[in-house]
């Protein structure tokens, strides 16, 4: 059983940081993306980055120079730090792992349930 577990969300004033945390738990697991999205009231969940096993980071327009993506590959954590934050980034914001479990030949998605993200004008 894999789970992810998201932390660090909450309210904040525009202009301020957030930083959210997920850490991945199961028996015999391999990592490769991690990532994090966004869904808004009433809205679709979008990409906000993602980084690869090895680093590489993609990230929404949206977010580009204000979000920072990093990840403990040791600790099967990715992290994202939030600044400058705007009221558009308000939504819930969910953990996304693309988890290969070891002695199966394809991996699989798996999600957190997701934590709030508030920002007050």
């Amino acid at each position: 059983q894999v789970q992810l577990v998201e932390s660090g969300g909450g309210l904040a004033q525009a202009g301020g940081s957030l930083r959210l945390s997920c850490a991945a738990s199961g028996r015999d697991i391999s990592i490769n993306n991690m990532g994090w999205y966004r869904q808004a009231t009433g809205r679709q969940r979008d990409l906000v980055a993602v980084i690869s096993r090895g680093g590489d980071t993609n990230y929404a327009d949206s977010v580009k120079n204000r979000f920072t993506i990093s990840r403990d590959n040791a600790k099967n954590t990715v992290y994202l730090q939030m600044n400058s934050l705007k009221p558009e980034d308000t939504g819930v914001y969910y953990c996304n792992a693309y988890v290969l479990i070891i002695g199966r030949t394809t991996g699989m998605d798996y999600w957190g349930k997701g934590t709030l993200v508030t920002v007050s004008s």
